[in-house]
């Protein structure tokens, strides 16, 4: 299973990006998230760390670093997953003496990679101005400020 700290990584700039002069404390961005303050630190921590935002601590709270049409969800999910680990793992102790067994994990791999090639692909097509337009009163399902391009069909 993977972990929703990307989404919730997203909804922290995003909430940041939508009114820059609003209060941005863990307190109020947990609030929205629906989590605990503490899970909005850790993962302002990381964003922080990837420079996509600066953190005050007490009253104001955090703001971006930069400009939201300069920060893309790509950029976003290199924050939060800084390793170059994989996304999609392979098992590793199959049976070399088994001829399916000898070749599963460099068939799974080679598939993975590419998967994971178009995610970030896909990810990087979209910049977090965009995402947060599409949050914007009167979007109905989230997707109006997305190019066609950046949708999934």
């Amino acid at each position: 299973m993977i972990a929703t700290r990307f989404a919730v990584a997203l909804h922290i700039l995003t909430l940041i990006a939508k009114d820059p002069a609003e209060d941005s404390t863990s307190a109020r961005l947990a609030w929205s998230i629906g989590t605990n303050p503490v899970v909005v630190r850790r993962i302002s921590g990381l964003l922080a760390r990837a420079g996509l935002i600066t953190v005050q601590r007490g009253p104001g709270g955090a703001s971006l670093a930069r400009p939201a049409a300069a920060i893309t969800l790509r950029d976003v999910w290199r924050a939060i997953h800084p390793e170059k680990d994989s996304l999609l793992r392979v098992h590793g102790r199959t049976n070399p003496a088994c001829p399916v067994g000898l070749r599963m994990p460099g068939l799974l791999r080679t598939r993975f990679d590419q998967a994971e090639v178009a995610m970030l692909d896909n990810l990087g097509r979209t910049t977090l101005a965009e995402l947060a337009a599409s949050v914007s009163p009167g979007a109905r399902d989230g997707a109006e400020g997305l190019r066609q391009d950046q949708r999934i069909a």
